[in-house]
């Protein structure tokens, strides 16, 4: 391990749980310090106690766009750098989309896709200053062919699919690299809640996954890992899937 590796610190919102907390728990065990950033202060003070003295936290609601630039103001002093974002907390909504309200369209919009562009672009400010840094969004399988039931949040990772290229082309000659993950049906106790009472769904997944099995939460870790190292430093504006397969099986 680099001895400027073990210096960099790494901004991860939706970090106390799931794949944020997998990605915060690869990225310590390379040496990197994280900054978890979420609106549940008592799954934050959990994670942080688990993933050791590299972690720390910082409760905050990214839909409160005001508070957004003091927030990172605030990290920058406290770390003395931010080289590294991962765009992870979003909100998701199962449902038809004839039963879908205005209301509920925009509030997932504006949770994965309003908020992550504002907190990247503050982020992105600092990096400029800076003149080097990641960002990472993290997209998913729904932004790469159709899915039913899930119209608000199909547009929201579309979106940030779209924003991914347009960032990097911006952003990449300031020095700031910007990739995407997205992951397929992944091992987490959300999707295996949803499939476990649904088997047909559970079927249809496995039968059209190449790899026939769920993902590791680990596994899009590993991918993340890769794209914020060194071993990246000539990879921007591209959208990896983590699927097994899953967006071009049959």
């Amino acid at each position: 391990m680099s001895n400027a590796a073990k210096h960099k610190t790494a901004i991860i919102t939706g970090g106390a749980s799931g794949l944020g907390y997998a990605i915060a728990a690869k990225f310590v065990e390379n040496g990197i310090r994280v900054i978890l950033i979420s609106r549940d202060e008592a799954r934050l003070k959990v994670a942080c106690q688990s993933l050791g003295p590299m972690a720390s936290y910082m409760p905050h609601d990214i839909t409160r766009l005001d508070g957004l630039p003091g927030l990172i103001e605030t990290i920058a002093k406290k770390s003395g750098n931010i080289d590294i974002l991962v765009n992870n907390a979003g909100i998701h909504l199962k449902k038809a989309l004839l039963d879908v309200s205005d209301e509920e369209f925009q509030q997932v919009i504006f949770t994965n896709q309003t908020a992550v562009f504002s907190l990247s672009r503050e982020v992105a400010r600092y990096m400029q200053r800076q003149g080097e840094g990641i960002i990472l969004n993290i997209s998913s399988m729904a932004s790469q062919y159709g899915i039913p039931f899930v119209i608000a949040y199909t547009a929201s990772k579309a979106a940030i699919e779209g924003m991914t290229r347009a960032m990097a082309v911006e952003l990449s000659p300031l020095g700031i690299r910007v990739n995407c993950i997205a992951p397929g049906f992944i091992m987490t106790d959300m999707s295996s809640l949803a499939l476990d009472n649904d088997q047909e769904r559970k079927q249809k997944v496995f039968s059209r996954t190449p790899l026939g099995r769920l993902g590791k939460p680990e596994e899009v870790a590993d991918a993340a890992w890769f794209l914020v190292s060194d071993a990246a430093s000539y990879i921007t504006g591209v959208v990896l899937p983590v699927d097994g397969g899953n967006s071009i099986g049959f």
